[in-house]
């Protein structure tokens, strides 16, 4: 039996124009912001992750059961109730930068906001240059 595969992977749409086709205009404006803030950041390019998130850079993963592939390292999303940015490995320790932050809510390695005006993006900057040095040093990473 074969194995299934990530169903999350690359795709060839334009985050630029995916990013331009969001309806509500706050996202919409967080979201173009975002683009080239996470850029500037990382020194990636963003990609287009399956329909609706926005990646920066690739790594990958295998698991003690034998699964691997590959996923983004970072990124954003911009969907209907919140922004969710994309923290890899997940928060291992960021708990002062988390205080710091501003209003969020987290999940194991979603960061979600609901406007960027909301946070203070000097310490989002602090925890995703964590996040990418901690992938970039314990994975396989490329800077697609």
């Amino acid at each position: 039996m074969a194995k299934a595969g990530n169903k999350t992977r690359p795709t060839d749409v334009s985050p630029a124009e995916f990013v331009a086709a969001v309806g509500h205009d706050t996202r919409r404006a967080d979201s173009e912001a975002l683009l080239g803030w996470f850029g500037e950041v990382t020194g990636y390019t963003p990609k287009m992750w399956g329909a609706s998130l926005i990646g920066y850079g690739r790594y990958h993963y295998k698991y003690d059961s034998g699964r691997e592939g590959d996923m983004l390292i970072t990124g954003f999303s911009p969907r209907k109730t919140n922004l969710v940015l994309y923290i890899m490995p997940g928060y291992r320790d960021l708990s002062d930068k988390l205080a710091r932050l501003g209003k969020h809510k987290i999940g194991k390695s979603c960061l979600y906001i609901n406007k960027l005006a909301d946070i203070d993006m000097d310490v989002l900057r602090e925890i995703v240059e964590d996040g990418v040095a901690y992938m970039t040093a314990n994975y396989e990473t490329w800077p697609d």
